[in-house]
């Protein structure tokens, strides 16, 4: 992805699709947010330009259906999950000839330490089944904590897992997320999706508890320092 192609990401205007926007406007990645919403998006886009360090690219606003016709190439999915397919089926012929990243996790309803996975193993491998094989569909992203997304002024800490079936835009996706400056790491085909949707519940579980001196943790792959 050059620096002149444009991202769009629907459900920017939530708290994890503000800080992916931020963090790309700011790493120099053209930038549109989308929502049901397009006017709010607008506004929210302005809320985030006011934010961003001098020499950062704008971020526009728009519903999802501009959003993803003004994107080149990518478009990242940051609903919540009960969006999810609603989400997909509205905008499945605009998604041709794109790469959809999937960054949703099937979280329990009114409980985020649990999963509650569709019949297709994974929400990624939902999204694929609903698009269909001519929309390759990448997940990445879905252990990255919110409030560290929205603390620009800090490094990410940790590294980011990506899988997909189809090889080439597993290997663009990893590029653009590297633009955010973290290691990402080949996880293998969409249903490893499986236990990295997974690993969010057990992130949230213990960012939230008492027996732990820390929050918003992440996952990282610790190469043998030997």
């Amino acid at each position: 992805m050059s620096k002149l192609s444009k991202l769009a990401i629907l459900g920017g205007t939530g708290p994890q699709g503000r800080g992916l926007a931020m963090r790309f406007a700011k790493a120099g990645v053209s930038v549109v947010i989308g929502s049901r919403d397009g006017n709010r998006a607008a506004e929210i886009s302005d809320e985030m330009n006011a934010l961003l360090p001098e020499g950062s690219v704008q971020i526009e606003g728009m519903d999802n259906v501009r959003a993803t016709q003004t994107a080149d190439e990518m478009v990242i999915l940051s609903v919540p999950y009960s969006a999810h397919n609603a989400t997909l089926n509205e905008l499945k012929e605009t998604l041709s000839g794109k790469i959809l990243i999937d960054i949703v996790v099937p979280l329990a309803p009114k409980n985020p330490k649990a999963v509650v996975m569709p019949k297709e193993g994974s929400a990624t491998e939902e999204a694929q089944a609903l698009l269909g094989d001519g929309i390759p569909v990448v997940g990445a992203l879905h252990n990255v904590s919110a409030v560290t997304l929205n603390q620009l002024e800090q490094q990410i800490n940790c590294d980011v897992l990506v899988c997909g079936n189809q090889l080439d835009a597993k290997k663009k996706v990893m590029a653009l997320v590297e633009k955010l400056g973290v290691n990402t790491y080949n996880a293998g085909l969409a249903e490893s999706a499986r236990c990295i949707e997974a690993l969010t519940p057990i992130l949230i579980r213990l960012n939230i508890s008492k027996e732990v001196p820390f929050s918003h943790a992440g996952v990282t792959i610790a190469p043998p320092v030997h």
